[in-house]
């Protein structure tokens, strides 16, 4: 399917994944609406306005997530909406403002503006893995976590994980009222998304690596379900290309220990000085499997993890983030 002569939005623009989506939409042919928080701050933007295709077929809209209709005229006349839109960074102050709202009435906000317009024929929306685990069940390496799984968010409220807490409410607010509305909707549910950068600056799912490779002393006693950007990025735009696509579709490549990582790592970068112990004894979040079996019928080819880590590695020499 070709993209020429449509018009598509895609929220919060200038982030990680959506980034890489414009690339991939504007590489299709598609017209691409663009939401940012201030077009005006071009450090955000460049890097968007500098892809091929940008100059003729990239506007873009000021949007912001809590401002009641201020999506209506950006997907007025779309066939289609991609919500990457959505708040993921650490040290918290306060849940509800700074994580909770953004997330679920954000999400609301935009397909509130959707359910007004005919034209639109599909609304992809950006969740996480985070939506589906965190649920208090057993896990363990012969535990295969697949679409089925939903986060609990009486557990995840509980053990204060307001990220997952987030994409759990987002997700479960956007199916009710994709439902209600007869809105044709699809989810991804990435992993933590590695493998290069387009924008100028390191975003939270990057600074694991980056944390690696720039003096730690030690690695975390972590498990890391691992994906590529790239791979994220297709999985939307198939998701809404292949009319058959439908529900959720959960992107993992790698599912291993931080160890592991280091280890790859060490074998792409024998210079670098990377830390040689773990930072703790303690057991670590158990490591359990991901079904990739959805995400292949949709036509994704999993990037391998040592490729996503040198590509990572390598973008953050080239944009002078690591200078190792």
């Amino acid at each position: 399917m070709s993209g020429t002569g449509k018009v598509v939005c895609v929220t919060g623009a200038s982030g990680y994944i959506a980034s890489w989506l414009v690339k991939f939409l504007l590489q299709r042919g598609y017209t691409v609406k663009a939401t940012v928080r201030d077009p005006s701050d071009r450090k955000k933007s460049e890097h968007l306005l500098a892809l091929d295709g940008a100059k003729e077929r990239l506007r873009l809209f000021k949007a912001q997530l809590l401002d009641e209709g201020a999506f209506d005229s950006v997907v007025d006349g779309c066939v289609g909406v991609f919500h990457t839109a959505s708040p993921f960074y650490h040290n918290i102050k306060d849940p509800q403002a700074e994580m909770l709202d953004p997330a679920v009435k954000g999400t609301l906000n935009v397909l509130r503006s959707c359910a007004k317009v005919p034209s639109i024929k599909r609304v992809v929306i950006t969740s996480s893995i985070a939506a589906t685990v965190y649920n208090g069940r057993p896990l363990g390496p012969d535990v295969v976590v697949d679409e089925t799984w939903f986060s609990d968010p009486a557990f995840c409220e509980k053990s204060k994980l307001w990220y997952m807490l987030s994409k759990t409410l987002a997700e479960e607010a956007a199916w009710k009222f994709a439902k209600e509305n007869g809105i044709d909707m699809v989810t991804i549910n990435p992993g933590l998304v590695i493998g290069p950068l387009l924008q100028p600056t390191v975003n939270t799912s990057v600074e694991p690596i980056l944390k690696l490779i720039n003096g730690a002393k030690t690695f975390p006693n972590a498990t890391f379900r691992l994906i590529d950007v790239r791979d994220v990025a297709n999985a939307h735009v198939l998701s809404f290309e292949n009319s058959s696509a439908c529900g959720r579709y959960l992107l993992v490549e790698s599912a291993v220990h931080c160890s592991e990582v280091v280890l790859a790592l060490r074998k792409l970068y024998p210079a670098l000085s990377l830390p040689e112990n773990c930072a703790d004894e303690k057991l670590s979040t158990p490591i359990f499997q991901v079904s990739k079996e959805r995400a292949k019928s949709l036509g994704v080819n999993f990037t391998l993890l040592e490729v996503s880590l040198k590509d990572t590695v390598e973008s953050l020499k080239e944009k002078n983030i690591f200078s190792g």
